[in-house]
């Protein structure tokens, strides 16, 4: 059906910097060839219907219900805009658009809701006033006038929150930004005095709500300090929040814990580096202040990206002093975290393949070793994915934490808003929680069934998440691909559509299993398990992954010679040094990967996350570097690979993908390149994440038709 494709690299569509790169070196760019046999052309076209048909549905981004639990605001659309729907909290029929436009037919990408206090008003960003370009925060009265705004922005920003007396909203923002925040995003070409000039650095800044006509905000953080996340203080006079020496996408990973009163100067009150026991030299997320203003609860552990959290529950004095772990030895991941009152915290956490809310009762002092946990059963445990749109996790509660808002999906079930009530009997799953809305009623998935596994390997269980083939017959035989997760701290977690990059869904539909396993390393276990593969990178893992293998093919009809291999960033990196160590695997896609640990170390924009995971830096200790670097044991590699990656990654860099693919050139395995211009670590051009799917679906084709 598919010809054997010489070893080639292509850049899709059009050229970009790294052409002359290229060039130099006498390599061909080649497009996305179209042509071909008209065989070529009838399955191209199938895989196009098959990535058109999985975004079927409407798509929830963001939902806040208000204070008093009587309306509920939301976003239908993208996560980067859509429109705001409010209504009635028992009624979400009687929805009605808020907008900043000026007119009805007027599309403006607006996110980022948050509710006054009171209720009474609603804050959001919105780029109506210049459409495409920057945006700025409005707020509406919910009462048929326009909508105000508030802000005269120009650069990034994000994350607003209403101090506690609603008077005022801070938010995240980079003055002058020429790129979003973060890691994810297409760096700067390079050019200047490297990691001194033109280093974008994200503050707090602080607008009123009461202002007449538009300002420019009070920018309230240090010059020198990038922040990451913040919250408010109770008495709307202060703020904590993660913050680190700029540059903000290197540095998160050695970020301190800071007080500031509004106006005063900011105070390290937690340094991981400089304390003692399991939180040493670790990250911290999700900072929240007690309602008596005394303690700040965090989530600290071992994280590989800002963003994604998971780790225990810690709590330390608001003034200073020695963090204590609420959370010690429970098998799960928190990732968002919520005082219900000074007792008690709202924990919101990964537990095997389910999202959960938990609620903790603290008893004693809160701030000293002798404080102790307890809690009962899940508020409710949802083998899915959920979230209000801010955080990993993160759920929207009324004032008196009577109900909590989130939108919810798993494999089988498409985005719909939902409330849970603690203190109420609910059972596990979807039908354990209220359904608020209705939008996706009659939307089915295109793809197969999904099961979750779990399997025993050495002295983990380990849980996964497994796929059938649409329309799947077990009286026939399928081949299966392995999908690996980025992180390593990180999980797969069932959710409706695909997540971007690489799609199990789509191999689903073209009638593949597909295994995504959660190995050791991953959250959802516990801190032990997400800190099992430090030092170890490639060799336990993969030895759980091939044990998750051997498990689907002893229970379901999967051809033991069709078996492939695929994933993006620490799945990227998996796939690449998964075929120097083994030869289960007939065909590879490595997207965004690591080849060689070594060269890396030098080569990214965020190496500080390394240091935890390989106990020294590469200049001290080399040999842990080469022991999981795949280029080392390229000899060894003869499964045909795939490799993509975007030419302005600094997570992974594009260097990492040529070095690999040019050693399997060397050593005639069939492989191929695709640069894709202007792209970081995680695509935005949606050309560019259809052509990397239909390359992936081709080339797993190619070596393994599904039957």
């Amino acid at each position: 059906m598919f010809g054997v494709r010489a070893p080639k690299i292509a850049i899709p569509k059009f050229s970009s910097g790294l052409a002359l790169f290229f060039a130099a070196f006498g390599l061909s760019l080649n497009a996305h060839a179209q042509g071909g046999s008209p065989e070529a052309s009838t399955d191209r076209a199938h895989i196009a219907d098959v990535l058109q048909s999985l975004n079927r549905g409407v798509n929830v981004s963001q939902v806040a219900v208000s204070p008093d639990g009587k309306r509920l605001a939301w976003i239908e659309g993208a996560r980067d805009g859509g429109d705001i729907r409010v209504a009635p909290l028992d009624d979400l029929k009687r929805s009605e658009r808020v907008t900043a436009a000026a007119t009805s037919d007027q599309r403006c990408r607006e996110t980022d809701i948050r509710w006054e206090p009171d209720s009474k008003a609603l804050a959001f960003f919105s780029d109506c006033a210049e459409p495409g370009d920057q945006a700025d925060l409005y707020l509406s009265r919910l009462d048929g006038s326009a909508a105000r705004r508030l802000t005269k922005l120009r650069g990034d920003e994000g994350s607003p929150a209403f101090a506690p007396d609603g008077t005022k909203v801070a938010f995240l923002y980079v003055e002058g930004a020429t790129r979003p925040a973060g890691a994810l995003a297409a760096m700067k070409p390079p050019a200047g005095v490297i990691g001194e000039d033109g280093v974008e650095i994200q503050r707090v800044a602080m607008v009123a709500v009461n202002g007449t006509a538009p300002v420019s905000p009070t920018i309230v953080t240090p010059a020198n300090l990038h922040v990451y996340e913040f919250d408010w203080a109770p008495g709307s006079t202060s703020l904590a929040y993660i913050a680190a020496d700029p540059p903000g996408e290197n540095n998160w990973w050695v970020a301190k814990l800071y007080t500031q009163a509004l106006g005063g100067e900011a105070k390290a009150v937690l340094v991981p580096a400089e304390v003692s026991g399991p939180l040493r030299g670790m990250q911290i997320a999700v900072p929240r202040w007690s309602p008596d203003g005394k303690a700040i609860a965090f989530i600290g552990g071992l994280m590989s990206d800002q963003g994604a959290t998971g780790g225990d529950v810690w709590i330390i004095p608001a003034a200073g002093g020695t963090p204590h772990d609420v959370t010690q030895g429970r098998p799960t991941s928190p990732a968002w975290i919520e005082w219900g009152d000074d007792e008690h915290l709202f924990v919101s956490e990964l537990a095997g393949g389910n999202s959960q809310l938990m609620r903790f009762r603290l008893q004693g002092d809160r701030a000293s070793e002798s404080v102790a946990t307890s809690f009962g059963a899940p508020v409710f445990s949802i083998p899915g994915t959920v979230s209000d749109g801010r955080l990993e996790l993160s759920l929207s509660s009324t004032a008196d934490h009577s109900v909590f808002v989130f939108s919810a999906s798993t494999f089988d079930h498409p985005v719909e808003i939902y409330a849970a009530k603690p203190g109420t009997v609910m059972s596990s799953g979807l039908e354990g929680v209220i359904q608020l809305s209705h939008l996706n009623y009659g939307v089915e998935p295109t793809w197969g069934k999904s099961v979750s596994l779990s399997w025993k390997n050495e002295s983990f269980r380990v849980q996964g998440w497994l796929m059938l083939p649409k329309d799947y017959d077990p009286a026939k035989k399928y081949p299966l691909i392995v999908e690996v997760h980025g992180g390593p701290a990180a999980a797969v977690e069932a959710q409706w559509g695909p997540r971007g990059g690489i799609s199990a869904q789509a191999f689903s539909a073209l009638g593949y299993f597909v295994l995504e396993p959660n190995p050791r390393g991953s959250f959802g276990q516990g801190e032990e398990f997400a800190q099992a593969n430090r030092k170890d990178f490639g060799y336990g893992d993969l030895r759980d992954i091939l044990a998750g293998v051997d498990t689907v093919i002893a229970k379901y009809p999967v051809d033991p010679y069709r078996v492939g291999l695929t994933g993006w960033s620490y799945g990227g990196f998996m796939t690449m040094f998964a075929v120097t160590q083994t030869a289960r695997f007939k065909a590879a896609v490595a997207g965004a990967g690591i080849s060689d640990w070594l060269s890396y170390y030098g080569e990214n924009s965020i190496d500080q996350w390394m240091i935890p995971y390989f106990g020294a830096s590469v200049y001290d200790d080399p040999a842990i570097y080469a022991r999981s670097s795949a280029i080392d044991f390229i000899k060894q590699a003869h499964t045909p690979a795939l490799v993509v990656v975007g030419d302005r990654d600094g997570e992974c860099p594009a260097p990492q993908s040529y070095e690999f693919w040019h050693a399997l050139r060397d050593e005639h395995v069939p492989t191929e390149l695709v640069v894709y211009p202007n792209e970081g670590h995680g695509f935005v051009d949606p050309g560019h994440r259809r052509d990397v799917m239909e390359r992936t679906m081709e080339w797993f084709a190619q070596y393994m038709p599904p039957s």
